[in-house]
């Protein structure tokens, strides 16, 4: 009856967006420019000091976006454009009446820290996609790429382009000169391009545009304005090279005994980056052996449910053009395209004996990795990737003798995304394909899949000046191999189809293969007014298996949702803007079980100061779960309530802060949860700035999952009957991030960046599972009386029926898991494309005891220890031929 409620709600919303009435399309300004001969072409020093800019008018009449929008702004800004066979040149000048307080901070490249104007260029015209070029008041460039209408914006996209700034008496100037070569467009005579400037007044928070954009459209790409007089551009093919080497050295504790660990390894490496434009919209990009010691280290994170824990890209290649190959198909926590598969840790590990060493590798090697990408003239998004990782041994050492191990065999990665446009461009579909194969899989490693397919078809439609919109996707997944790799398939968390109390799925050990579905089917209104709306269905079916090269946390699940949100259009009282929502959702697994359905409202207020805050609170009153008994029964939690509230200060002050919280109880004490985090940030000079990132959170449960019996989930057995051990825990963590950025100038900074991080877990109370989904709490267990359980050298052993003799038994849970990461990374953009790199990446990781507090724990896990250090060097230089 809920469900059939939600969705009359549902219906009775769209009728309304049906009978509304249209809005009207805003009229686009037009700014046209003149071609000039390369010789006359300005001089890029940011002064607009020369004659050649007289060619063509001023682009004024700039209308403030933020915070009141459409309204007539604090300073003037305008512009010129101009261009010749090779570049297209963009002069600014952005008054400001107190050119003393204009904010100039130094950052790298895509710091956006400070005063600045972005240039944003729709050359596909395409509605949906443009380059943005960003120049602050410090001359510090920017640029990104950004899809979908402006709701994705991928800012590691580096093309090669000029630009200075320059303040004077009456603000700031700046130049841009931009080759063609780093754009993408079509064949047409005369090009017509999407185009619009905006600047952002960093000390008042103050946008403005020259082309409106209504704070209430559903995109902002759609709405820029329009370039017009580029004609007979010819198209410039791009090709460029960038060889690199690295050199590296890593020192460490000797070992004794161990071969492999002597102190010290030295590397030395190199490879080949590559860039070509196959047409003026397509591009192919090439590595050779890639290198990421550039990288920023992952944080420390510990999962106590058991499943895998998601890590941003970080990799340049796979980071540049991601948003090409996103397929999130689901409630957009899981992917068809994880790219941290490609170049993962090896899965095998070798079997070694007593008194024997092995060296394992830390990553599988990429061979070699290719993308082909762009956007026809036609309306067709294409985006290919194909990657190949190598074989990867481990060598293992017995007394000074040899052998080697294989750990991951020779594995082809490939990745299909397709994407066309209708209906002026209001309507879009699309399809991915994706396919794992591991490749002469030896006996040893017969436990990983040696096929998996992936493939995948998505819709959306928009009307209304695209306020309004209906889409979906659907997916499917197969994967083969062995049966005991497809048994252990079925076994995983993600799937535990030996759940007792499954009356869908089951283990089935002759299996070779598996195929799932999944998919989502959502509408709602996204623009227009101050009221937003979305309800939708998704699925995925108990076979669906993307974690190959995907990312899938669990299978076995359908849900129904739904969201509404209001939001001001206008600065009132103390606000600058306030939005409000609510969401609902309920779950079901394809048994027909109704596992949960939760409640939440949020808000978040603006302030004409700059501070802000979010805050918001839910109502879980059902929570059922099949995965925290790993394959046992279905299990109940007591309701649960929670709230959260953060709040910040004004970020363009040199000091700067944040802070909040999430807290959660849940009835009869079950479990609660407590996060609070905070954070400080201080520019005491234009170069210079420092934060720190304290966070601690306490997670308690009276039901915390302990063990099964072996890696498979099975769980321990007594007289017959099944025994899911539970246990209290009390789980604390503690980190504190640590980041200090010095820019000498655009082209040269320091970076620091440093983590400790201690989680620590303490277990009492030991208990095994009666009556999984009793109401009350305590009929769902039976704790152990003193006398039924005792400790022992690590173990704890269990005699039930307290005859003195051991009935089972368990090892003890408790941990206290410690780490420290950190990196300094100098780099230097000699020429434009070419950088020069030097790093120091320090690591600690290890386990203290857990009775310590956890102050002491990080003492004697860090302080106490000698670190790992990796020092490295890494040369590019970039060719543009």
């Amino acid at each position: 009856m809920k469900l059939l409620q939600n969705y009359l709600v549902v219906v009775l919303l769209f009728a309304v967006a049906i009978t509304s009435a249209q809005q009207d399309a805003l009229t686009k300004k037009i700014y046209t420019t003149k071609i000039i001969s390369s010789e006359k072409a300005p001089n890029i020093d940011g002064k607009l000091d020369d004659a050649i800019w007289d060619m063509v008018d001023w682009g004024t009449d700039f209308v403030e976006n933020e915070p009141d929008e459409n309204t007539a702004p604090s300073q003037k800004t305008r512009f010129k454009i101009l261009y010749d066979e090779k570049y297209l040149y963009v002069g600014l000048r952005a008054f400001d009446t107190e050119p003393d307080k204009i904010i100039k901070r130094l950052s790298r490249r895509d710091g956006f820290l400070g005063d600045r104007i972005n240039v944003t260029i729709d050359s596909y015209h395409d509605l949906r996609t443009a380059f943005i070029f960003t120049v602050t008041a410090a001359g510090v460039k920017g640029d990104e790429i950004a899809t979908d209408n402006g709701s994705n914006v991928d800012d590691s996209w580096n093309p090669i382009w000029y630009t200075k700034a320059n303040i004077d008496d009456e603000g700031w100037t700046a130049e841009m000169k931009i080759p063609f070569s780093q754009l993408r467009f079509g064949d047409a005579d005369e090009q017509v391009w999407g185009f619009n400037v905006a600047r952002r007044i960093f000390r008042d928070n103050e946008m403005l545009l020259w082309d409106r954009v209504p704070v209430d459209a559903a995109g902002w790409v759609s709405e820029a304005g329009e370039l017009h007089g580029l004609k007979n551009l010819k198209p410039q093919k791009q090709l460029e090279i960038q060889p690199f080497t690295v050199s590296q050295l890593e020192t460490y504790e000797k070992e004794a005994g161990n071969p492999y660990r002597d102190g010290s390894d030295f590397k030395l490496n190199g490879g080949l980056d590559a860039k070509i434009g196959v047409t003026n919209d397509l591009t192919l990009d090439l590595t050779v052996n890639p290198d990421f010691g550039q990288v920023e280290a992952d944080p420390a994170a510990i999962a106590l449910d058991g499943f895998q824990i998601f890590f941003r890209e970080q990799r340049p290649f796979f980071v540049e053009n991601k948003n090409i190959f996103d397929y999130r198909f689901a409630d957009n926590r899981d992917n068809v395209f994880y790219s941290r598969r490609i170049g993962r840790s090896p899965q095998g590990r070798p079997n070694t004996s007593s008194g024997e060493y092995a060296d394992v590798p830390q990553n599988t090697t990429i061979l070699g990795a290719a993308k082909f990408s762009g956007k026809t003239k036609n309306g067709w998004s294409i985006g290919v990737l194909e990657s190949v990782t190598s074989r990867e041994f481990a060598e293992i050492d017995n007394n000074g003798t040899t052998r080697e191990e294989q750990v991951e065999p020779l594995t082809n990665y490939f990745v299909g995304r397709l994407q066309k446009d209708f209906n002026d461009r209001n309507t879009f579909v699309g399809g991915i394909f994706t396919a794992t194969n591991r490749i002469n899989l030896p006996d040893n490693l017969d436990y990983l899949r040696t096929a998996a397919y992936t493939g995948g078809v998505d819709l959306k439609h928009q009307w209304k000046n695209r306020e309004y919109f209906i889409g979906g996707n659907v997916i499917f997944s197969h994967v083969k191999g062995s049966e005991l790799a497809i048994e252990a398939t079925q076994r995983s968390l993600t799937h535990l189809f030996q759940r007792v109390d499954a009356g869908h799925v089951e283990v089935d050990p002759t299996r070779t293969s598996l195929t799932g579905t999944g998919g989502k089917i959502e509408g709602g209104k996204q623009g227009g007014g101050n009221w937003g709306y979305e309800a939708g269905f998704l699925w995925r079916s108990p076979e669906l298996e993307l974690n190959d090269i995907g990312f899938q946390r669990q299978a076995d699940d359908m849900k129904q949702y739904f969201n509404i949100r209001y939001n001001t259009l206008k600065p009132f009282g103390i606000f600058r803007r306030i939005s409000a929502g609510f969401r609902q959702f309920t779950t079901y697994d394809f048994d027909g079980n109704y596992n949960r359905i939760q409640y939440q409202i949020n808000g978040n207020a603006n302030f004409k100061n700059n501070w802000w805050v979010d805050f918001g609170a839910a109502h879980k009153p059902r929570i059922y779960t099949n995965t925290i008994l790993r394959g046992g029964p279905r299990w109940r939690f007591s309701r649960e309530n929670f709230v959260f509230t953060f709040f910040g200060t004004d970020r363009s002050k040199k000091l700067s802060s944040r802070m909040g919280f999430v807290y959660s109880q849940a009835k009869q004490n079950n479990f609660s949860f407590l996060n609070i985090e905070a954070g400080i940030t201080y520019q005491p000079t234009d170069a210079l700035k420092i934060s720190l990132e304290p966070q601690y959170s306490s997670n308690p449960s009276k039901t915390q999952y302990v063990t099964s019996n072996d890696v498979n989930f099975s769980p321990i057995t007594y007289n017959g009957d099944n025994r899911y051990i539970l246990g209290t825990i009390d789980n604390q963590t503690l980190s504190a991030a640590v980041r200090l950025n010095y820019t000498v100038n655009p082209n040269l900074s320091i970076q620091f960046y440093g983590e400790p991080f201690i989680s620590r877990a303490n277990f009492t109370d030991f208990k095994y599972v009666t009556n999984p989904t009793a109401e009350n709490l305590y009929d769902r267990f039976y704790q152990y009386e003193d006398t039924e359980i005792s400790y022992s050298n690590g173990t704890y052993l269990v005699d039930e029926d307290t005859d003195g003799n051991v009935d089972y038994d368990f090892r003890n849970p408790d941990f206290s898991f410690v780490q420290f990461r950190s990196n300094l990374v100098v780099r230097w953009e000699y020429i434009p494309g070419s950088e020069l790199f030097l790093v120091w990446s320090q690591g600690i990781t290890g386990f203290v005891d857990p009775l310590e507090h956890l102050f002491t724990g990080l003492e004697n896990g860090i302080l106490d220890q000698r670190p790992e250090n990796i020092f490295l060097v890494k040369a590019t230089y970039r060719f543009v031929l």
